[in-house]
């Protein structure tokens, strides 16, 4: 089992940047594919984006491409997640999760781990 820790939330200007970090601990972290989601007040969780194990792999969702970057440091145990340019849209809660021996898929049902989440507000 894996213990995900996610931070570097907070307010932020629109237009302005977050990096936020995810740190797992209790499993090897390079056996997990992992994800981004955000969940914004009111409504469902959605898939921001995921990478495979080895980084060789990327997907974004249609609202992120472009100022969003994802990446992981296997030998820190952390998920990074470089949020550029940044909306008054991409105001939620960010959330890790990890899938073990995954792809790096869209799908918030192939996760077995999930942090606690870190609150991104972005203001006008």
């Amino acid at each position: 089992q894996v213990r995900l820790v996610e931070s570097g939330g907070g307010l932020v200007q629109a237009g302005g940047s977050l990096r936020l970090s995810c740190t797992a601990s209790g499993h090897t972290f390079d056996r997990y594919a992992m994800g981004w989601f955000l969940q914004a007040p009111g409504k469902e969780r959605e898939f921001v984006a995921a990478i495979n194990r080895s980084s060789g792999r990327t997907v974004y969702a249609d609202s992120v491409k472009g100022r969003f970057t994802i990446s992981r440091d296997n030998a820190k145990s952390t998920l990074y997640l470089q949020m550029n340019s940044l909306k008054p849209e991409d105001t939620a809660v960010y959330y890790c999760a990890a899938d073990l021996y995954g792809a790096g898929s869209e799908l918030s049902h192939e996760y077995e781990f999930w942090g606690q989440g870190t609150k991104v507000t972005v203001s006008s």
